[in-house]
């Protein structure tokens, strides 16, 4: 663990000090997990150190035309390297498959919800996705929420919006004062993740919360994490109650999914997991960026004997053993050649935004 930074904390006998990126809701999510923390562990003193990351500073570009996959995480990461920090606490969502030499996704935290939700601007208020008129535009810079709801609504437009939740929900409202039926430039709509809206306690903005069959979710989404180095044992030790056995086995699976077919936030990659009647379920989908194409499938299967309690390497490996298992039937069936031409799309449109700004 970090080497305690006062005289009064080295008279602690255990001082753990985790990383958080510093927005509103990073640090709303790493409260939660420091409570759960400091009530299985109230003879350990947990201490926050806040940073921002690559994917919090650059705000003029949709996130998939940034060209990396750690946006959220790399200098959070550095630290943990280092030494400075002993955790850190992620939105899963945005941890990369892949870590880096040394690190270690010790904990999934019991997932909240998965789906994605509507907010409106007040002048459409009332309204849904279904009754929207057409023209509106709705602000994502998520890939996968875009082809998903081209498919259902290709008469609205889809405009990318940045920037921390309060900053997305401000552009949303300045709609409604603009005058007339134009929204000049606005937004008449976002689409952003249920959990995040619940943890800031935002659940009166949510018009409509989108069903899975509508609209597959993120790999991750509505699940915390934290990220460890792989040699910290005491760390490791520390955290471990935290691991929810059902959402390990579902992130596993989605995770592994998304991993097997080489995707990350540049390509549409859409999952629903289901643990129900003592199976699990992963529905998984890949999407060409209009939306045209779509490869999915499905594959259950009856939960095991994972230990009592069930173990983190139990149920990761179930969870994992699915989701290769699903990504391979897609595989077979092209979906690797439809996120390729994704991939290519994304990368000539970013080309064409930084040959544009070399030219202003």
């Amino acid at each position: 663990m970090a080497t305690p930074s006062s005289s009064s904390e080295a008279k602690s006998e255990k001082v753990v000090i985790v990383g958080s990126r510093s927005s509103q809701l990073a640090m709303i999510q790493t409260t939660t997990i420091v409570q759960a923390l400091s009530e299985a562990h109230p003879d350990v003193k947990f201490r926050v150190e806040t940073m921002k990351t690559i994917g919090d500073n650059v705000l003029d570009k949709p996130l998939p035309n940034i060209g990396q996959t750690n946006l959220f995480t790399k200098e959070l990461e550095t630290a943990l390297a280092a030494g400075s920090i002993d955790l850190i606490v992620h939105s899963l969502k945005d941890l990369p498959t892949t870590l880096p030499p040394g690190m270690k996704l010790a904990v999934i935290y019991k997932r909240d919800s998965p789906t994605d939700a509507l907010l409106l601007s007040p002048r459409q208020s009332g309204r849904s996705l279904e009754t929207l008129p057409p023209g509106s535009v709705v602000g994502t810079s998520s890939l996968r929420r875009i082809a998903q709801l081209k498919r259902a609504f290709p008469e609205l437009e889809y405009k990318s919006v940045r920037g921390n939740l309060n900053t997305r929900l401000a552009k949303l409202d300045a709609a409604s004062d603009n005058e007339g039926d134009s929204n000049k430039g606005g937004y008449d709509a976002l689409i952003l993740a249920t959990a995040g809206l619940v943890r800031m306690g935002w659940t009166s903005r949510i018009a409509q919360e989108l069903s899975p069959s509508l609209c597959m979710y993120a790999v991750g989404q509505g699940a915390l994490a934290i990220e460890t180095r792989e040699d910290d044992t005491q760390t490791n030790s520390i955290v471990q109650c935290l691991n929810d056995p059902n959402t390990l086995i579902a992130c596993s699976a989605e995770r592994q999914f998304l991993k097997s077919l080489g995707g990350g936030c540049s390509v549409p990659i859409g999952v629903e997991s289901i643990l129900k009647d003592g199976h699990y379920t992963l529905r998984g989908a890949v999407f060409s960026l209009d939306g045209h194409e779509v490869i999915s499938g499905s594959k259950k299967e009856s939960l095991p004997s994972l230990g009592t309690p069930p173990s983190f390497d139990s149920c990761s490996s179930f969870g994992a053993k699915v989701g290769e298992a699903l990504a391979q039937e897609l595989i077979k069936e092209g979906a690797r050649e439809i996120l390729k031409r994704a991939r290519e799309e994304t990368d000539a449109l970013t080309s064409k935004i930084s040959e544009a700004k070399g030219d202003s």
